[in-house]
C-alpha cells in the first residue's frame, strides 16, 4: 500500500518511541552506557546561539545584583530553579531534609523579603552548598566545597547552578546502573512491544530488513547441500534448532537464515550495503566488533608466518608474542581495511626489527638477507585478501564466533581453532561481545 502522511505530531510521537527504546536498548547492551549533558560543535549556531543567551543571562544577573538597590527578579528565577533541582536529588526516604529545603527555599517568602530588600542572597546561597554537601557524590565533593571561597553573588549563582547540574545527571546515571538488572529481566518485552507500536505505524519500513534476511535465505538454500560455510547456519546445534529442516531441502529453517544474516553483517566492508533497520541501534557497536574482528584476522596471519619463518624457539621467547601483538595493534588502530596495504609495509619492518633484536638476545644467529625479505614479503601480502595464511584464519575466527550465536553460544566454546592461541584472549572478548548483542537482537 502507498505510504499514508503523518501528521507533525504523530512524527513527534515516533520520534519519541524511537528515542525510548533506543535508550532502553543502550543501557542493557552497553555496560558503561552513561547520561551526559548535550554538546555541540563550539563553531556550531547551536552553540553560538546558546552561548549567547546564556552569557546575557548571567550579564543581566550581575547586573541587576549591582545595582543599587538590587534587582531581584533573575536572582529569584535562579533560585526556583536550584530549589527545583534539590529536590529532585533527595530520595523518598529524605523527609527531614525535603521539609528544610521547602522552609529554607519558601519563594512567597523569598519574594516579600526581595520587595522589602532584605533578602539575603549570602544566607541562601549557603544553605544551598550546604544541602549540596549532603546530597553529592564523593566524585563531586572537591567541587562543592570549592564554591564556598567565592563571594561574588552572581558569580556563586552560576556555578551552584552548573554543579547542580553535574549532580542531577550522577543521580540519573546512578539511577540507571540500579534499575540496569531490572531491565535486563524486561527489557526484550518492551522492546517488542514497542517495535510492533512501530511497525503498525510505518508498516513499509523495513525494507532493508527485508532484502538482508531474503540475501541470506537464499545463501543458506544454497548452501544447504555443501559443507557448511559456518558451523551457526548449517551442521551446528543452532541448525538442529526446532523448526529446523534437513539438507536435502531447500527451505531453509529461520535460525539458520537469522545466524546466517548476522555473520554476513560482519562481512561487509564500509559503505558497502545499507544495515537492515532492526540493526540500526547496534549498527555502531557491530561495526566496532567488526574492526576488532579485522585486525585480529591480521594480528593472527602476522604471528603464523613469523611463526613459520622463525621457529618455536624464538616464538616462545618470553614477551615475544605479546610485543608483536602490540605493535600490530598500533599500527592498525583506527585504519579500515581498505588501508591495511601501506599499514603491513609498516608492520614488516617492525616485525624484522623486534626478530633481529630477540635473536640477538637470544644468542642465536640473524637471519639471512634472503630469509628477512622472504619474511617482509610474505607479512606485506597478507594484505591482499585472497592471500592463504589469511583465508584460513579469517575461515577459523569466523567460524569460531558463530558458535557464540548459537543457542548456548554465550557460553564460552571449549574447542579453540587451530593457529589462534596468541589471540585466544582477545577473541573471546570480542566473540562474547558479538554473541551478547546477536541474542539480545534475536530474541
Amino acid at each position: 500500500s502507498p505510504p499514508q502522511a503523518l501528521s507533525e505530531r504523530e512524527l513527534q510521537q515516533i520520534t519519541d518511541d524511537i528515542s525510548k527504546l533506543a535508550i532502553a536498548h543502550e543501557i542493557v547492551l552497553s555496560g558503561d552506557f552513561k547520561l551526559q549533558a548535550a554538546s555541540f560543535s563550539p563553531k556550531s549556531l547551536e552553540n553560538r546561539v546558546k552561548e549567547t543567551l546564556r552569557k546575557a543571562f548571567w550579564d543581566s544577573l550581575e547586573e541587576q545584583l549591582s545595582a543599587r538597590p538590587p534587582d531581584y527578579t533573575r536572582a529569584i528565577q535562579l533560585l526556583q530553579e536550584i530549589k527545583e533541582a534539590l529536590l529532585s536529588l533527595l530520595l523518598p526516604r529524605h523527609h527531614q531534609l525535603r521539609s528544610q529545603i521547602e522552609e529554607a527555599l519558601d519563594m512567597e517568602l523569598i519574594r516579600q523579603e526581595a520587595e522589602h530588600g532584605a533578602l539575603d542572597i549570602r544566607g541562601l546561597t549557603m544553605f544551598v552548598l550546604g544541602t549540596m554537601v549532603r546530597l553529592c557524590a564523593p566524585i563531586r565533593d572537591e567541587e562543592v566545597q570549592g564554591l564556598q571561597s567565592l563571594t561574588d553573588p552572581a558569580q556563586l549563582l552560576r556555578e551552584i547552578f552548573r554543579v547542580l547540574g553535574l549532580m542531577k545527571m550522577d543521580m540519573l546515571n546512578f539511577t540507571i546502573q540500579s534499575i540496569r538488572t531490572h531491565l535486563q529481566d524486561h527489557t526484550v518485552q518492551y522492546e517488542r512491544k514497542k517495535f510492533q507500536e512501530l511497525l503498525d505505524k510505518l508498516p513499509n519500513s523495513l525494507d532493508r530488513t527485508r532484502a538482508w534476511l531474503c540475501e541470506a535465505a537464499a545463501e543458506v538454500s544454497v548452501s544447504s547441500s555443501q559443507p557448511p560455510r559456518h558451523p551457526a547456519v548449517s551442521g551446528s546445534p543452532a541448525a538442529h534448532s526446532p523448526g529446523a529442516v534437513s539438507s536435502s531441502t531447500t527451505v531453509p529453517s529461520l535460525m539458520s537464515v537469522l545466524n546466517r544474516g548476522y555473520m554476513n553483517v560482519l562481512c561487509w566492508e564500509p559503505g558497502q550495503k545499507e544495515y537492515p533497520e532492526t540493526l540500526f541501534m547496534d549498527q555502531a557497536r557491530l561495526q566496532e566488533i567488526q574492526a576488532q574482528v579485522n585486525q585480529l584476522i591480521i594480528t593472527a596471519a602476522v604471528l603464523l608466518v613469523t611463526s613459520g619463518m622463525c621457529g618455536s624457539a624464538l616464538f616462545g621467547s618470553p614477551g615475544f608474542v605479546a610485543r608483536l601483538k602490540r605493535v600490530t595493534k598500533v599500527l592498525l588502530e583506527g585504519l579500515s581495511c581498505t588501508r591495511y596495504e601501506a599499514a603491513l609495509e609498516d608492520i614488516s619492518d617492525q616485525v624484522l626489527q623486534e626478530v633481529s633484536r630477540t635473536l640477538a638476545q637470544l644468542g642465536y644467529p640473524a637471519l639471512t638477507t634472503d630469509k628477512c625479505a622472504s619474511l617482509k614479503g610474505q607479512i606485506k601480502s597478507i594484505a591482499d585478501k585472497g592471500n592463504a595464511v589469511r583465508h584460513v584464519i579469517e575461515q577459523r575466527i569466523r567460524s569460531f564466533l558463530s558458535l557464540f550465536i548459537s543457542p548456548d553460544g554465550q557460553n564460552s566454546p571449549k574447542d579453540f581453532p587451530k593457529g589462534l592461541d596468541p589471540i585466544q584472549e582477545e577473541l573471546l572478548e570480542v566473540g562474547r561481545r558479538f554473541g551478547s548483542v546477536i541474542h539480545h537482537n534475536r530474541q
